[in-house]
Order: C-alpha cells, then sequence, then structure tokens
C-alpha cells in the first residue's frame, strides 16, 4: 500500500505488532505527551499544599495499579493490599531509617530501600499465590481479609521496628543521586521536587504494568479472570499465572508503601487498617476497572477527597471541619461516607469508573455530529 494512502487513514493496522502498540494513534500519542507536559509544568502554577495532595495521589496510583493487577485484570479478588502496602512501608523504613534512632534503621541508600521493599512485599505475595489457586471469590477475599488482621497485630507487637500504636516511626530518607527531597532545594521547593518524583515513578510503574497487561502473561491474566477452567484446558499455567499475578502486584504494592510514607514523614502501625485496603479497592472501582488509566484517575480522585470534604464542611453547618468546630459529622465520617457513596453509585451506573465517562465523551467527539 502507497505511503499516501497510509497518511490518509491513520487508523489502518498492516500489522500485528501496530496493533498491539503501547500508543497505536497519533491521537493517542499527542494527548499523552501533552499530559505529562502539562503535568511537569504543573508545579509551578499550583500552591505547595495542593501539591502535596497530588504528590500522595500518584504514588498511592502505583499501589493502585499493582491491586488493578491482580483484580482487574487476574480476576483475583484480594483485600489484603493495605498488609503488602504496610510490608513495604517497613522495610523501607528499616533498610533506610536513621541508625541511630529509637527504633531500628540501617542508614541505606534510597537506591536500595526502594526497591527492596517491593521484593519483600513480592515474595509475601508469592506465599499467598498458592492459596489463590485453591481458592477463588469470596473464598479468596476472606483469605486476603485475614492478612490484614494479621499484619496489624504484627505491626503493634513488633515495637522495636514499628514504634507501637501511639508512637510509631519516622519513614526512610529522600535522597536519590544526591538529591534530598525532604528540603527546599536551591531553585525548587521540597513540594515541588517530591511531585516531580512521584511524576517519575508513576510514569515508570504505568509504562510497565501496561506492558505486563499486552504481553503474554497479560493475556494469560485475561484467560484466568474470564473462565480458570477454560484457561487451564488451553495450557494456562494456573498456579504460575496467580502466583506471579500476586507477586507483582505486591511490589506495586510495596513500592508505593515504603515511597508514600517516605513523604507522608511518620506513621504508625494503624495506618495499614482494613480501611486502607477499602480505600485502595475504591480507586480501583471508581477509576476503572482493568485500565491503567482508570486507576492513575481512581487514585488521583480518592486522594482529593479529603480535601474535597474539607471543602463541603465549610459549606454546610451541620458537619464539623478541622478547626474543631461542632457537628452532627465530623470530616472524616463524611469523607468514610463519600467512600461509599461512590463505591456504590459507580457500580450501579457506571460501572467502568472514570475511565468509562472518558471513553463515553471521546466516542462522542468522534462521531460527532453523527449519533451513531
Amino acid at each position: 500500500m502507497s505511503r499516501s494512502a497510509l497518511r490518509n487513514r491513520p487508523l489502518l493496522r498492516t500489522a500485528y505488532t501496530q496493533e498491539m502498540a503501547m500508543l497505536n494513534t497519533p491521537a493517542k500519542r499527542r494527548s499523552v505527551l501533552a499530559i505529562v507536559v502539562l503535568a511537569a509544568l504543573l508545579p509551578f502554577v499550583v500552591t505547595d499544599d495542593l501539591l502535596l495532595v497530588l504528590t500522595l495521589g500518584m504514588i498511592a496510583a502505583v499501589g493502585a495499579i499493582g491491586l488493578n493487577l491482580v483484580t482487574g485484570y487476574a480476576g483475583q479478588v484480594s483485600l489484603g493490599h493495605a498488609f503488602f502496602i504496610g510490608l513495604g512501608a517497613y522495610t523501607g523504613a528499616v533498610l533506610g531509617g536513621d541508625p541511630e534512632g529509637p527504633v531500628l534503621g540501617y542508614g541505606l541508600p534510597m537506591w536500595i530501600w526502594l526497591p527492596a521493599a517491593g521484593v519483600v512485599a513480592a515474595v509475601a505475595g508469592l506465599l499467598v499465590g498458592p492459596l489463590a489457586v485453591r481458592l477463588r471469590g469470596l473464598y479468596l477475599a476472606i483469605v486476603t481479609l485475614g492478612l490484614v488482621f494479621l499484619g496489624d497485630h504484627i505491626f503493634r507487637e513488633a515495637r522495636e521496628i514499628t514504634g507501637g500504636p501511639g508512637v510509631g516511626r519516622r519513614g526512610p530518607e529522600l535522597t536519590l543521586f544526591g538529591i534530598d527531597f525532604s528540603q527546599d532545594g536551591e531553585v525548587l521547593t521540597r513540594g515541588q521536587l517530591q511531585f516531580l518524583l512521584a511524576l517519575v515513578f508513576l510514569v515508570v510503574f504505568a509504562v510497565l504494568a501496561r506492558n505486563i497487561t499486552r504481553s503474554g502473561v497479560g493475556r494469560a491474566f485475561g484467560a484466568v479472570r474470564d473462565r480458570d477452567v477454560a484457561a487451564a484446558v488451553i495450557g494456562v499455567d494456573l498456579t504460575r499465572t496467580k502466583l506471579l499475578a500476586f507477586s507483582m502486584s505486591s511490589f506495586f504494592a510495596g513500592v508505593s508503601g515504603a515511597l508514600y510514607y517516605a513523604v507522608v514523614g511518620v506513621f504508625e502501625p494503624s495506618a495499614f487498617s482494613l480501611l486502607l485496603s477499602v480505600q485502595f479497592l475504591a480507586m480501583v472501582l471508581i477509576g476503572g476497572v482493568a485500565t491503567i488509566s482508570g486507576s492513575i484517575m481512581g487514585a488521583l480522585f480518592i486522594a482529593s477527597l479529603g480535601r474535597i470534604s474539607g471543602e463541603i464542611a465549610h459549606w454546610l453547618p451541620f458537619i464539623s471541619d478541622a478547626s474543631g468546630s461542632s457537628g452532627l459529622l465530623s470530616v472524616f465520617q463524611l469523607e468514610a461516607i463519600l467512600y461509599g457513596l461512590l463505591i456504590i453509585g459507580f457500580l450501579i451506573f457506571e460501572p467502568r469508573g472514570l475511565f468509562g465517562i472518558w471513553l463515553r465523551v471521546r466516542n462522542y467527539w468522534k462521531g460527532w455530529p453523527f449519533s451513531y
């Protein structure tokens, strides 16, 4: 086919490699480039308090992508994501923590403690994987839910590592390539440095997850999710596939937990409760199941929900805000209520989440002004 014909039909595919390409249309390439450029410019036009919300949202998006790999793509229901995030957070804190502090720390650099946090969480995920071969659905969900309570007990009792309830410990030092991300630099502020760091990690892990989903492993995930018996008949190794799903998901969770609480600074065992698992599940459901973009959308939305609840409290007199004013509901109770309402609402009215809404808008304008 001539080059002029290909230029006139940019969506025409002449090879499988074109169809499987990550950015297989000019519109996708332009839009992704525009989003990355706008995100890189955002720290220079947004205040530091809002930058912190977006930074934590992007870091949480890495963990949400991991949960989407095992739940959305592989179809293995997991309610134990908080356990793997906590495991990564404490691994990073121990390896990168102050050796002279009141709790255990080795003072290792970030390029060691951050991947180590993911590896330790991935090893724990490998221990859960064999259970997924024998269990599925509600039974698997209950088993993974037990991990949260098991982790809560371990984190509370291991005081020499975690500091114990009500005390906690500091996160690891955020220093990479000679740049201290916990202090203001000569040109950029602390918030701007941490935002750019989180953006780089989000892009790296989003690209990694996208490549996983369009590989043979990703297609095996989809086959197991749709019907594991049929997948086994056509040659998919169920044990290997489910082990890979849980280990990959746990690796993403471990890295996310270590980086998240390094930015937060101080954390304690109560941070890794069932509510944290529910929050990540809400990120996946609200953003969009089995979509990388949806995981990012959902994480940013849920991370902003606390700030949105605070703004609502200013307008509704029966909700007490952070200033301590009395009211029928606290801003934290309002945030928990919004979690539930959003999950129910999206499951009923838009099961594909925010990504589904984006698809509707995109498809409308692609066909406009025609209605078909």
